[in-house]
């Protein structure tokens, strides 16, 4: 009988907790209605709705108004920068200021709005930890400024931001911060008031919760044009009939997360630093990012001379999965754009590989991926290595 598979990309995706999963089950079978209807089934379902957003809201110390459910992290990024960007630009607000660093929801949103839309963007350098400086982003801003966005915890090597620096600091700019904090729930303190921002995105699936939801906080005052447009739905924020169910499910995935969070920032500390301990004793092997200030389940490391294509198979093969970054982008050759970011040069970034931890993870099955990786990082700089070789006798 196979062993079973180890999982090691939890930044990717979660598995769907059993008790999500279950009142998700529950509200499709019992909860038919449409909640925007006013009869006895709509009024259950906006009865279950209205109850998933306070869960939210409770989490985020928010009010329940200010909880806006979207399709996930992606949408809830581009409502909050788009949104913004348009409802300032009436007033003369043309100027957004984000880092080098972001996912690719922030940053393609703002590059779009800068080619089609007459924008201007400042787009903040990292240090090598791919950190960025907050007095930097504030020395950005200009009386112009619409919007800072600025992660609160990177997807592909785990840094933590300061976005509370950079929140209080602009607090009596008219700009709106925005974080990106899809990486942060059940890892971090996601209260709004400790972290001053206007507007922060999260989605469900990096949680233990659905695919294809997640919310956004919106606070009350804040200006934000719709982006879906056709119904009043969600105060006039996002148009569509919502759904319900997997809004159930994210409100029960999150409350479980922030339950759970120091427990699991002990177990994932634990195997985080026996992955790095173990990896730092491979030959040529670097740890990107910063040691203390990341996520506890992160390890972002690169390896001299192995391309992370052979890395990814030689594991997947081996019956673990891990990645070699954001899984928005994994069918790119491109080396990431964050590690190019940090001053990584192409070369070793081409060498990547994400191993993000979570529940079901144990020290026997992080002993188990060193051990392979012990075997194939020389068996991969050996194929490299012969793969050039037959390269340069081919040109010569």
């Amino acid at each position: 009988m196979a062993a079973p598979r180890i999982y090691l990309d939890h930044a990717a995706t979660t598995p769907l907790d059993p008790v999500v999963r279950d009142a998700i089950v529950t509200t499709l079978e019992q909860l038919p209605g449409n909640p925007s209807s006013l009869y006895a089934e709509g009024r259950a379902a906006r009865d279950a709705l209205d109850a998933a957003r306070a869960k939210v809201a409770d989490v985020l110390l928010a009010d329940p108004d200010e909880i806006v459910f979207t399709s996930g992290g992606s949408e809830g990024a581009a409502l909050a920068i788009r949104g913004t960007a348009f409802a300032a630009a009436r007033t003369g607000g043309r100027h957004l200021v984000t880092t080098t660093v972001e996912h690719h929801a922030v940053l393609h949103t703002v590059q779009l709005l800068a080619q089609r839309h007459d924008f201007q963007a400042t787009v903040v350098p990292v240090d090598a930890a791919g950190l960025v400086d907050p007095e930097a982003v504030v020395n950005a801003v200009r009386p112009d400024t619409a919007l800072v966005s600025v992660m609160y915890a990177n997807n592909e090597m785990g840094a933590i931001q300061p976005v509370a620096e950079v929140a209080t600091a602009l607090r009596d700019h008219p700009a709106l911060v925005h974080t990106d904090a899809v990486q942060a729930p059940g890892q971090l303190p996601v209260d709004v008031p400790s972290l001053g921002v206007d507007l922060l995105n999260i989605a469900a699936h990096k949680f233990y919760g659905p695919k294809g939801v997640g919310a956004l906080f919106v606070r009350r005052g804040a200006r934000l044009s719709p982006q879906i447009v056709g119904g009043s739905q969600e105060r006039y924020r996002r148009a569509g009939t919502e759904n319900v169910a997997f809004a159930v499910g994210l409100g029960v995935a999150l409350a479980r997360a922030e339950t759970e969070r120091p427990s699991a920032a002990v177990h994932n500390l634990r195997l985080r630093d026996q992955l790095m301990e173990g990896i730092a004793a491979i030959p040529d092997s670097r740890l990107n990012g910063p040691r203390r200030q990341r996520l506890s389940n992160n390890v972002n490391v690169c390896f001299a001379g192995v391309e992370s294509e052979a890395l990814l198979l030689g594991l997947d093969a081996a019956g673990i999965a891990a990645s070699s970054g954001s899984a928005c982008t994994s069918a790119s050759l491109e080396p990431s754009h964050v590690l190019l970011a940090m001053g990584v040069q192409p070369d070793l970034a081409a060498g990547s590989l994400r191993l993000t931890t979570g529940h079901g993870n144990t020290e026997a099955q992080i002993e188990r991926t060193l051990e392979v990786l012990r075997a194939l990082v020389p068996q991969g700089r050996r194929t490299t290595a012969d793969s050039k070789g037959n390269q340069a006798a081919r040109i010569l």
